[in-house]
């Protein structure tokens, strides 16, 4: 569109500004409207040689492996005494990382790109959540750099740092004590290189961008700063970087390569740098055409440089601080999945790639952006980020996902060997303290980063919310301040399980018929029936889903669901097998129902560690395979994850008294209670809370009472607002402690022995506490009973104890 300002015969280009003078244009007339682009169809071109396409969608093979067990954990090996402390501080976050060079074989932070011709398929992104931070951490802003400053005064590329942009091999290297060819040709496959800038200061591109410099060397030679002289002229500067697009002696390729990249005009996100243009010059040298990304400049620091510089008091390397990785990775995962959405993938994400700015983030980097359906064009990657699948099935929404999760790795611990030993692994809990301490995390990293890209993280979306969810966890752990949030993936704790405070087993049963449902699919076709559905009776809930209009897999979900509570688990196993091929975290969700009311806790065990894989940001996923743990007999697993759960929501208050269980087996009676006493007044379970926590303080397995114990537990019980029937029941458990505490025989036949008074300062439920007084106490508890029993043998009875209690009195 020409300019419409008076005097002027420039156009408008592609970024809305005219080519002329500069000025911009005053409405979004240019046809580039700032709206997503139609999805790109399924690929129809021929693959290239050697592309085996991407991987089926994903199946019931694809689930997390079962096989994934303790050997692969964090170390259960906790004691009651090294039980995780919630006031976990920076002991719990990364140790020291040496961070090494950027050579093809350096470590984490390291590497350079190299090129294959592969394709992908197509992904969504759920969520758009939070802003750098997430809203829950500080973020320390980083000061706008001054763009003069950023160019390099001497232009040069480390003999190290050269390889050939095709096949990867080095070039350009020294040999005979003689420095290497800075131009030239691989000696391999013959493809030219060059590694000295291309443009010089002064020199203008597209006769509008003024070259100032050279910022960096990247994968398709040098990026330049350069002043957007048609806006300058008009009063304000614009500074704009160059980067390299193609290199070739065909004009053909050349305009064809540039038309195809013009939809990065068209990407508009916060977090993503602005593309202005896209421009073609010639090379000074060869004469050949060039074509270069105009985008905005980000003046600011990368994630690599952050890192390098996060310097300890004594000077040494650390990694940056967990909770500051875990916000960059949120803030990254929504900008890739708005290019997700848009039909794009990045391909090529690492911390060079990505800069703190002030407050906010931009990725920086977007030369290896291609279409999801792209099967023919050059394919970019770096060493110790890419998936291990890009050069035989090519890149995908996963891979995408893989180069995120190996660079939040890379941040935040020491990763040696990461482009080389552990290039396409993780380290082992056992020798990273980080993941060791951190279970989630650990889950997280290895889900993004798993070797079967159906098994990783399915969106960049979903990727956030479970990363936002340990971010949750994590802080809450470590302050003690519940961050609760509403899950993308349950609804929240069904009913409260355990709730006795110990004082009776816990049973697979109770639990199966308690812990959140998954939430139902809105896109499911029989999500409207299942809305309807009247779920207070259980048999009439069953005979509905059998009759269900159309069976779909929430429909059975239900129904296996509806058949554990009502006991059919026989039933229940029916419906499970038909399920065996959806490929989907909530059949495993559905196993370790069926097994827990089953009394297999090992099954269940088996089945909520894959959920737990897949969901490592779900409290309600940890909640449950906390309780198949101590089903299972394993305290130590159930008091850490139930633990970690309470301290990040305290709307799971079955995690509350499974703490407590786990404290008082472990003898830690004060623990307990103090747990029991966070259950905040306006729950409806807070009164069975306290109730717990009486019977909790005079729990005698835990170890020797005190005098102040009873007193204590005394004042606790005075202050409950309970009906008469549920405080006589407690008045006479704990007159009955008082008196094993007093050492007195309780038999029938020696009813009026007397025990020797002990002086105890403060009274029990309003009785001196001597063997007399508590002895009329307990009396007077147990007439109450009787008094509102119904049952006439169960009335005699009550007073039948009650006169067998009762001291010996004068006539």
């Amino acid at each position: 569109m020409r300019c419409t300002r008076t005097g002027c015969t420039g156009t408008y280009a592609a970024d809305g500004y005219c080519d002329e003078c500069g000025h911009k244009q005053a409405a979004r007339t240019s046809g580039v409207s700032g709206q997503p682009p139609v999805a790109p169809s399924p690929a129809t071109r021929t693959r290239s040689a050697g592309f085996s396409g991407p991987d089926p969608a994903r199946t019931a093979a694809a689930r997390p492996d079962p096989a994934r067990t303790a050997a692969a954990r964090p170390d259960p090996a906790r004691t009651a005494a090294a039980r995780p402390d919630p006031a976990r501080t920076a002991a719990a976050r990364p140790g020291p990382v040496p961070v090494a060079s950027a050579a093809q074989t350096s470590g984490a932070l390291g590497g350079h790109s190299t090129g294959t011709s592969t394709g992908g398929r197509r992904g969504r992104s759920a969520s758009s959540r939070g802003r750098l931070g997430a809203g829950y951490v500080a973020m320390p802003p980083v000061p706008l750099r001054d763009p003069a400053t950023a160019i390099k005064s001497n232009a040069s590329v480390p003999e190290s740092q050269r390889f050939c942009s095709t096949c990867g091999e080095p070039v350009g290297r020294g040999r005979d004590g003689k420095p290497g060819r800075t131009d030239g040709f691989c000696p391999r496959d013959r493809t030219p290189y060059s590694f000295t800038p291309h443009l010089q200061p002064g020199e203008r591109v597209a006769r509008r961008y003024e070259i100032l410099g050279a910022l960096a060397h990247g994968g398709l030679g040098w990026i330049y700063l350069a002043r957007d002289r048609n806006i300058s002229e008009s009063g304000a500067d614009r500074w704009v970087v160059l980067k390299g697009l193609i290199n070739t002696g065909d004009q053909d390729a050349l305009e064809a390569a540039m038309a195809e990249r013009r939809f990065l005009v068209e990407i508009d996100h916060p977090n993503i740098v602005k593309i202005h243009d896209i421009a073609e010059h010639p090379d000074s040298r060869t004469g050949e055409m060039i074509g270069y990304i105009v985008m905005e400049y980000v003046g600011g620091k990368s994630l690599k440089d952050l890192a390098l510089e996060h310097l300890s008091p004594d000077g040494r390397r650390v990694p940056l601080p967990l909770e500051h990785v875990l916000s960059y990775g949120i803030e990254v995962l929504n900008a890739i999945g708005y290019i997700h959405d848009r039909g794009l993938l990045f391909c090529d994400f690492k911390p060079d790639n990505v800069i703190h700015t002030e407050e906010r983030l931009k990725l920086i980097d977007l030369g290896a952006v291609r279409r999801i359906d792209d099967q023919v064009s050059p394919l970019w990657g770096t060493p110790g980020y890419q998936a291990p699948e890009l050069a035989q099935a090519g890149a995908s929404i996963g891979s995408d996902i893989y180069t995120v999760g190996r660079t939040l790795a890379v941040l935040s611990f020491d990763f040696s060997g990461f482009s080389g030993k552990y290039a396409h692994s993780l380290p082992s809990p056992d020798d990273v303290e980080l993941l060791r301490g951190q279970e989630s995390y650990y889950r997280l990293l290895r889900r993004a980063t798993d070797q079967d890209r159906t098994r990783r993280f399915s969106s960049a979306g979903e990727m956030a919310d479970q990363t936002r969810g340990v971010l949750r966890e994590i802080l809450s752990s470590s302050d003690g301040v519940p961050r609760p949030e509403n899950s993308t993936q349950f609804t929240p704790e069904h009913r409260a399980f355990g709730t006795t405070g110990g004082t009776e087993p816990l049973t697979g049963a109770a639990v199966a018929v308690s812990l959140p449902l998954p939430l139902v699919d809105p896109i499911d076709q029989a999500a409207g029936f299942l809305a309807t559905l009247n779920t207070a009776d259980i048999g009439a809930t069953i005979a509905a889903l059998r009759g269900a209009p159309i069976r779909t897999i929430e429909v059975t979900l239900q129904l296996i669901r509806a058949l554990v509570e009502a006991g059919d688990l026989a039933g229940a196993e029916r419906e499970l097998r038909d399920l065996a091929d959806a490929g989907d975290w909530r059949r495993d969700w559905s196993e370790g129902l069926i097994a827990l009311a089953s009394a297999a806790p090992k099954r269940a065990e088996a089945a909520f560690d894959r959920v737990f894989d897949t969901l490592p940001g779900e409290p309600a996923a940890q909640l449950a395979l906390a309780a198949a743990n101590e089903l299972a007999g394993d305290r130590a697993w159930a008091d850490w994850r139930y633990q970690r759960v309470w301290s990040v929501d305290h709307n799971f208050v079955s995690a509350a008294f499974g703490v407590a269980r786990m404290r008082l087996a472990a003898g830690d009676r004060a623990g307990a209670v103090a747990v029991l006493d966070e259950v905040p007044d306006i729950s409806t379970h807070h009164v069975a809370a306290q109730i717990a926590a009486v019977r909790a303080a005079l729990h005698t397995e835990s170890g020797p009472l005190t005098p102040t114990d009873f007193v204590d537990s005394s004042n606790r019980l005075e202050k409950l607002k309970l009906d008469k029937q549920r405080r006589a029941t407690l008045a006479v458990e704990m007159f009955h402690a008082a008196l094993d505490w007093l050492g007195v025989d309780k038999s029938p036949g020696v009813a009026g022995r007397s025990a020797p008074a002990v002086a105890v300062t403060g009274r029990l439920l309003g009785q001196a506490f001597t063997e007399r007084e508590v002895r009329f106490g307990l009396e007077q508890a147990y007439r109450s009973l009787a008094a509102d029993e119904s049952d006439p043998i169960a009335r005699y009875a009550l007073v039948d104890q009650a006169n067998a209690v009762r001291p010996r009195t004068a006539f």
